[in-house]
């Protein structure tokens, strides 16, 4: 029996696992799974401050070649679901559309993979080397007690992956556009003005943290960080807030903060471009007293190098639209920068533009051909 990731997709929106409950959506897929043969496993993580998180790792098979699928099943909450066209976890399908929270991201991913999958199985039997299923229901909360430990724990298990598909929404437009081969870093920090408050009508008497802001805040945006890279586009800086905490417009505050955002390329590592930045700080600070802090970052660039098996990718969506993706690195963070330490990683999966909004859909079409792009590189994979 032909397994449909329309009907799969469906059974999964109806699950309502806004992160960080699962709702049963896990154990929908490790019965599928179990059904056709996968050893599966649910591992649940825990952390002081954090929710508690139920993942799903799953193999057949055994050795290389290795190919994994990889997502996430929690989805972010819905709004007001009276603004939304069906129930949010209804999964009706009308105008050739399936509608739901989750259904681009991405739970569309996770069925289409798993329908490609458990028909190749059935067709051809247990592959020559494993496939491996990775799910987590920790992705659109803290991240924490998801992907990164389970990929941890599986390792310390003796489990090794060559090659991952993440089946995230990455085409902008029309399925076939874009594979992400890799993600920007992203490095956050805090920047704080020290001055002295005092009456806007004696200025002499006071020192304005504000003025000393607008002159630091020009010169971090004032030259590139970088040009760019191969793979990669600029780095690029972004100052997100400026707040002095002042209600009177009659005084001169005593204190400016901004809060700001580097989404970076390969040229840089958190530490070395927060040297950059804090040199830039002090060369601007003129006698200012400033305090600059950095947030931990886990989120490094990275790039999967074009090769044979991005050429793989490529080749089976080519092949089912029509359409040569674009190779980028664009857009936020995801968890392939906690896969891309164990194995090759690309993404690709729906159609992102109602992704995290009000109607979230997606085309009846495109689930079937993600489908089928899936079963194409799982056939040349395990040729």
């Amino acid at each position: 029996m032909t397994v449909s990731a329309v009907t799969l997709l469906r059974d999964l929106i109806r699950c309502p696992s806004v992160t960080p409950e699962d709702a049963g959506a896990l154990g929908l897929i490790e019965r599928a799974l179990k059904g056709a043969g996968f050893e599966t496993h649910r591992v649940v993580f825990s952390e002081p401050g954090y929710p508690d998180t139920d993942n799903l790792y799953a193999r057949i098979g055994s050795g290389a070649p290795s190919l994994m699928f990889a997502g996430h099943t929690d989805v972010v909450p819905t709004g007001d679901a009276a603004k939304w066209r069906f129930d949010p976890f209804s999964a009706e399908v009308a105008d050739g559309m399936i509608w739901g929270r989750g259904a681009v991201d991405m739970k569309g991913g996770i069925a289409a993979s798993i329908a490609a999958t458990l028909n190749h199985i059935a067709a051809h039997g247990t592959p020559k080397g494993s496939i491996a299923f990775l799910i987590t229901g920790d992705e659109e909360g803290p991240a924490v007690n998801g992907t990164v430990k389970l990929l941890q724990w599986a390792h310390e298990r003796g489990e090794r992956f060559d090659h991952c598909i993440l089946g995230e929404p990455t085409n902008p437009d029309a399925l076939g556009d874009m594979i992400k081969i890799g993600r920007r870093g992203s490095l956050s920090g805090t920047l704080v003005i020290h001055g002295r408050q005092g009456h806007v009508g004696y200025p002499h008497l006071a020192d304005n943290p504000v003025h000393h802001m607008l002159r630091i805040a020009a010169a971090l945006r004032a030259a590139p960080l970088d040009k760019g890279t191969p793979h990669f586009d600029a780095s690029n800086l972004e100052i997100t807030s400026i707040d002095t905490g002042n209600p009177a417009v009659n005084v001169i505050p005593d204190e400016a903060r901004a809060a700001f955002n580097i989404r970076f390329n390969d040229l840089w590592q958190p530490d070395t471009l927060a040297a950059e930045v804090r040199r830039r700080v002090e060369a601007a600070a003129q006698g200012a007293r400033v305090t600059l802090d950095f947030k931990p970052t886990n989120a490094l660039a990275f790039v999967t190098q074009p090769g044979p098996f991005v050429e793989a990718v490529s080749k089976a969506i080519e092949e089912e639209t029509g359409r040569r993706p674009v190779l980028s690195t664009t857009g936020g963070t995801s968890d392939a920068r906690f896969i891309c330490n164990y194995a090759q990683v690309v993404e690709f999966g729906l159609v992102g533009q109602t992704m995290h909004a009000i109607d979230e859909r997606t085309s009846v079409a495109d689930v079937e051909k993600l489908q089928m792009i899936y079963a194409r590189v799982l056939a040349s994979y395990f040729a």
